[in-house]
């Protein structure tokens, strides 16, 4: 495996950890701008909102430039943002400076998965993508208790001098060690867009949607709940996200297996176990050891959704990967939106304590979409097309599922 595809890697962890760094520092920043939790849930959800609106487009509008120097400019973006965060005299430039980078984000997840895949021989492309996916995963349940960790240790603007930094190493390495990537094989914009016409990739993608907003609706204000409901201290509740975000990464491997077996299983287990680990959570969150150990058993599910999102999502469109990619993202995002939007409507009005019904509402309905289908049948527990275009588009298909 080339070292290119793990800069890369690296780079996905920075993005990433940058988008969701903000969760476990929220309740400092609104403390130390005066404004309450659900504004400062903006934060993530305003990050979140700009990709969902922009993401195809900006894909498309970059897609006959360079791609090295594409993941280089986003990069750079994220530093930059980082470091105005840091800085930020009031809410309103801090929203400003999380805004700004949200244009690019999607650029480089859609650039970094099939330029991995172009780095190494075909049979080694599943392997190459589902390093780059490895990053971001990581970054999904290291990246909170990491900045979680900083700013407890030192402030809220440490933990985006952090972030910063990370960025900024992922920068340099790009820009030493990755090759040039030309593009030279140019689609057209209509050739591209004839994915939109694939009505199962829509049902997946609207599914996915409500699915990551059902685990943003409690995830997004997760510090707070550990922290009036459980009542933990700031050092608790870093080892609580940290624990969280450990039994996350063993999580993602395990799913990751459970996919490449069966795609449909695998998405109904999963929303049926965060269903049950949300009401876990309602019964016993105001006790310490109990909600210790929900913490381990949710952070081992939660991770899954992502990997679950990208495989049902971006296996319906081989012919146009990077647009495929880009959709999943902005649907992804909005998601998370939607998710901390609700969660945040939920805690204003009845408390954050109440925020978990929300959450295992959308489950529920994300859960009913999987057993929607537009041009597909059921077959022996398995998911089989019944109009397939060609053995290529089949074969790329499985490619995609493996490779996560």
């Amino acid at each position: 495996m080339k070292k290119s595809i793990y800069i890369m890697a690296l780079g996905a962890f920075g993005i990433i950890t940058t988008e969701f760094g903000i969760i476990g520092i929220m309740p400092a920043i609104a403390k130390h701008f005066q404004v309450s939790i659900d504004t400062a849930g903006w934060l993530l959800s305003g990050f979140a909102l700009t990709i969902a609106l922009t993401g195809p487009f900006s894909v498309l509008l970059t897609s006959k430039f360079n791609r090295k120097w594409m993941m280089c400019l986003v990069l750079l973006t994220f530093v930059a943002s980082n470091i105005l965060s840091a800085v930020s005299p009031n809410f309103t430039v801090l929203m400003i400076a999380r805004i700004l980078p949200a244009f690019l984000h999607p650029v480089f997840w859609a650039v970094a998965t099939v330029a991995a895949s172009k780095q190494v021989e075909p049979k080694d492309a599943p392997k190459a993508v589902s390093v780059v996916l490895g990053g971001l995963s990581v970054a999904t349940v290291l990246g909170v208790p990491i900045t979680t960790y900083v700013a407890e240790l030192i402030n809220w603007q440490a933990a985006f001098v952090v972030s910063g930094v990370i960025n900024l190493i992922a920068f340099a390495a790009l820009l030493a060690f990755v090759p040039s990537m030309p593009v030279t094989e140019k689609q057209s914009v209509k050739s591209q867009l004839v994915i939109l016409q694939k009505g199962q990739m829509w049902v997946n993608l609207v599914a996915t949607m409500i699915m990551i907003a059902g685990i943003f609706a409690t995830y997004s204000f997760l510090a707070e709940y550990l922290g009036k409901i459980s009542s933990m201290n700031g050092k608790e509740i870093s080892l609580m996200l940290l624990l969280f975000g450990a039994t996350g990464i063993a999580g993602n491997w395990v799913t990751g297996l459970a996919l490449s077996k069966n795609v449909l299983l695998t998405t109904r287990f999963f929303l049926l176990s965060l269903i049950a680990v949300h009401m876990l959570a309602y019964m016993f969150g105001g006790l310490f050891v109990p909600m210790t150990a929900i913490i381990g058993i949710w952070g081992f599910i939660h991770t899954g959704g992502f990997l679950i999102g990208q495989t049902r999502s971006t296996s319906e469109a081989p012919e146009a990967p990077e647009l495929a990619a880009s959709l999943m993202v902005s649907f992804g995002n909005a998601g998370v939106t939607l998710g901390t939007f609700l969660g945040g409507l939920i805690i204003t009005r009845f408390g954050v304590h109440e925020v978990i019904w929300i959450s295992i509402l959308l489950l529920v309905v994300a859960l009913a979409l999987t057993w929607v289908f537009v041009g597909r049948r059921q077959t022996d527990g398995a998911i089989e097309i019944v109009e397939v275009e060609n053995s290529t588009k089949e074969e790329l298909a499985e490619e995609a599922v493996l490779g996560v």
